[in-house]
């Protein structure tokens, strides 16, 4: 009863945060706001939510890297895919060497296996903190979408290189040629069990469907469970689980293409993996700031270890952490740009230098949240032999220590670096979408015909079904005109006008609908038929 009653207020503060970061005059990231909220809550009250590592890391992020996975563009990721790859995987590999190192020499105190499982967890970055700090000032899409990309995969690297730094720590022992066949296992078969996973789930849903029928609740349920079953069998044949939701994720994007779900399946599908992703992330920053004040009492302790007195050396160490990240994300982001400003030359392209304020906005974008908290959470308790984790506490003060101060910075420094930065001309997609309308609208066409027909010859009654069918054909062949004769611009604009026009009919229908339902003059079951209408022609022209 404990457990629940937590897990609800836990929720609402996630809420409660939400509302908060709203009514504020000034631009705070709700992560931010989350943490405060979290420690008002530490404060005020004596009791403290015991975090199971494994359990945490089970519950938190499997569904959340899956999501990551499915949802992030690919064809935009695969443009960028060089850039990706050097920010995820080498940035990462020089972060976890080079901060482990300094953290080492920095806290001689902290072992060096310790050290490196340190920095393991501070390497990812997370994007849905960025997005929250500048939901005021936008993203570049471009920028954005590399951001994505290298978060999902340098979680999935990070955590994969803290889980042989845990390894050494328990063990004491370290094999550079052991530890890379080891990484090759531990990615190949945990990326193989991802993708096997979700084709056979959903291969068997298609199965099902086509048999039975479609249950829109089964189909949310089987997609909810799909990355835990990834990640679950992953980590019984010793593979990475995280690996396996994230290639679980992406290749749910490519199997869905050919086992396509009822409409008002996806669209119930969405809101659920919205509101889990809100609340889940929502949870970690709560669940950091509630964690502060025991870790925080814990100070004068824990700076013991690294052989100081005065609790403020721990805010030394944090300050050092982050500089060292920023100045290592900086050299590695202008490298990674030089490079591809490179390769771009030398195949006749001609590209500029990039913008300081672009290099300076990449590397503070370099913001760490969930996924840091959550890995540095995941440090055993104890080692093999029953004693204390060596410098456990202290790692987590600092991970803790990091995630807040490049929230801070980069509230600050990314609203700046943003403001009417100029990114390279992104190339115009309205030829294919114009051109994809035209065939799709050509096939509708040709089945309204075939329909017609074979109504027609069902009833006899050809008039009626020649009269409505020509209404909708002519709707597609309108569609077909605009845009093939040159007068796509006119037609865009004709049907923002008609989207206008629409949206104000149906805020006058959901008026009017209201008063009715208030005098009692309609059902309840058909204000809501009315209502679910009137939602999705609303959903159709915000979009």
């Amino acid at each position: 009863m404990a457990a629940v009653s937590v897990v609800l207020f836990l929720l609402l503060a996630v809420v409660v945060s939400g509302a908060i970061s709203r009514m504020l005059p000034i631009s705070l990231p709700t992560p931010l706001v989350q943490i405060m909220l979290g420690a008002v809550i530490g404060l005020s009250t004596s009791y403290r939510v015991e975090l199971d590592p494994e359990l945490f890391l089970l519950l938190f992020l499997p569904p959340l890297l899956f999501l990551d996975g499915w949802r992030i563009p690919k064809d935009e990721l695969l443009k960028d895919v060089s850039t990706v790859v050097e920010l995820a995987l080498g940035l990462v590999l020089l972060t976890v060497i080079g901060m482990g190192l300094f953290i080492h020499w920095m806290i001689p105190a902290m072992p060096l296996a310790v050290a490196f499982a340190l920095a393991a967890v501070v390497s990812p970055t997370d994007p849905i903190a960025v997005s929250a700090i500048a939901a005021r000032v936008p993203i570049p899409k471009r920028m954005m979408h590399i951001l994505e990309g290298e978060s999902l995969l340098n979680d999935a690297s990070g955590l994969v290189c803290l889980r042989f730094a845990i390894a050494a720590a328990l063990t004491g022992a370290f094999s550079v040629g052991a530890a890379a066949l080891n990484f090759l296992w531990v990615a190949g078969a945990g990326l193989a069990i991802g993708v096997v996973v979700t084709l056979a789930a959903t291969r068997a849903k298609a199965w099902v469907t086509r048999r039975w029928g479609e249950d829109t609740g089964s189909q949310i349920l089987v997609s909810l469970l799909i990355p835990f079953g990834a990640y679950l069998l992953a980590e019984q044949v010793h593979a990475s689980g995280i690996l396996a939701a994230v290639g679980a994720g992406v290749t749910m994007t490519f199997a869905e293409i050919s086992r396509q779900a009822l409409a008002v399946t996806r669209m119930r599908r969405n809101s659920v993996w919205d509101t889990i992703q809100f609340s889940l992330n929502g949870i970690i920053f709560v669940l950091l700031g509630e964690q502060l004040p025991g870790i925080l009492a814990g100070a004068r302790q824990t700076v013991a270890v690294t052989g100081h007195s005065a609790p403020w050396w721990l805010a030394v160490y944090v300050l050092a952490i982050v500089a060292g990240l920023a100045l290592l994300r900086s050299l590695w982001v202008w490298m990674s740009l030089r490079l591809t400003i490179l390769r771009k030359r030398n195949r006749g392209e001609s590209l500029q230098s990039p913008d300081w304020r672009l290099i300076a906005a990449m590397s503070f974008a370099g913001v760490r949240g969930a996924i840091t908290l959550a890995g540095v959470l995941t440090l055993p308790l104890a080692l093999d032999d029953g004693s204390p984790f060596p410098a456990r506490d202290l790692a987590i003060f600092l991970a803790a220590g990091v995630i807040i101060v490049s929230l801070v910075l980069a509230s600050v420094a990314l609203p700046i670096l943003l403001r009417d930065l100029r990114m390279p001309p992104e190339p115009s997609r309205q030829a294919e979408e114009d051109v994809t309308r035209i065939a799709t609208a050509k096939a509708a066409i040709a089945a309204i015909e075939q329909r017609q027909h074979m109504l027609a010859e069902e009833s006899g009654d050809a008039d009626l079904y020649t009269s409505t069918a020509a209404r909708v054909m002519d709707f597609y062949r309108e569609r077909i005109e605009g845009l093939s004769d040159g007068r796509s611009d006119d037609l865009r604009m004709q049907e923002r006008l008609f989207g206008d026009f629409l949206l104000a009919g149906v805020a006058a229908e959901r008026r009017t609908l209201a008063e009715l339902a208030r005098r009692r003059e309609v059902g309840s079951a058909t204000v809501q038929k009315l209502t679910r209408e009137l939602d999705l022609a609303e959903a159709r022209f915000r979009g």
